[in-house]
């Protein structure tokens, strides 16, 4: 039987673009193994399951077979079972880049000379009702 590493096997299977993604993702505490931190070389075996985050998904698969080297997508699909939840699988919901400040509204630009005059004489308009 082949040993090997766990994040060589991540990258073979296509979970991570490269292998060093791979690696920094286990040290960083995103994969896991029956809920506990492992190390990039631990030695992947048939029937482990392991839980992953990655930036597009979560991720929780059964290792069904062992790759030494990068696949094809469709060869890889073969060798791990994909246990993940429905709500898992869609990409997680980005928050939106800007916020209400309680300023005005952005790129709506200075009002027109037109403008100003309408509200210059709106605003006389009030302080003339109120003397």
């Amino acid at each position: 039987m082949e040993k090997v590493r766990l994040d060589k096997y991540l990258w073979a299977i296509r979970i991570f673009k490269t292998r060093s993604l791979a690696t920094a993702a286990i040290d960083e505490g995103k994969v896991k193994w029956n809920s506990t931190n492992i190390k990039p070389a631990r030695i992947v075996a048939l029937g482990d399951r392991y839980d992953i985050k990655t930036p597009a998904r979560k991720w929780t698969i059964e290792v069904t077979g062992i790759l030494n080297n990068r696949v094809a997508f469709e060869e890889a699909i073969k060798n791990y079972v994909d246990l993940s939840t429905d709500e898992d699988k869609l990409p997680p919901k980005q928050l939106s880049s800007g916020f209400y400040t309680g300023k005005r509204i952005s790129k709506t630009g200075r009002p027109t000379k037109k403008q100003r005059r309408d509200l210059g004489g709106f605003l006389s308009e009030e302080t003339e009702e109120e003397d």
